[in-house]
């Protein structure tokens, strides 16, 4: 017994992008994400990191020499949601100590949610004479604002 013979399967002479009868077909250009524009970091400001010790110290040597800021130096400190703000002030309350850190008390520290171990991004304005220490709560939420996390809001 013999099986009945198959067709051969065989392609069109068309070549691909163009269309029978000779005819070019418009090639379909595939689309192509935009790569976002990057902001550039502003020329006036600084960044570093910092950790808040058991006394309320955040030390980063960069930051505050790029400031210029010398032992004796007074300093007026104010705090906000998360963020502390240095400024260097005749009448402020706070003395820079003759090593180069920033001594943030306890009333600002327990105000603005820092806890010792704590890492802070500290931006320093020197055209204002000022260093701020954010914490990374304060971050994390500028981060959020600006780029929604990918997959978040997802259900698994």
């Amino acid at each position: 017994m013999t099986a009945p013979l198959i067709a051969p399967l065989i392609p069109p002479r068309a070549r691909p992008g163009t269309r029978e009868h000779g005819r070019p077909a418009r090639a379909r250009r595939l689309p192509v994400a935009a790569a976002p524009e990057v902001p550039a970091v502003p020329d006036d400001v600084l960044y570093g990191f910092g950790r808040v010790d058991e006394s309320g110290r955040v030390a980063d040597r960069a930051m505050t020499s790029a400031l210029g800021w010398q032992p004796g130096d007074r300093l007026t400190l104010t705090a906000a949601a998360g963020v502390v703000i240095a400024r260097r002030d005749p009448g402020g309350m706070v003395t820079m100590p003759s090593k180069p850190y920033l001594v943030i008390p306890a009333a600002l520290r327990r105000r603005c949610g820092l806890r010792p171990g704590d890492r802070v991004l500290l931006a320093v304005f020197p055209d204002r004479d000022a260093l701020a220490a954010y914490s990374f709560a304060v971050v994390d939420q500028a981060l959020r604002a600006h780029t929604p996390v990918p997959g978040e809001g997802r259900q698994p």
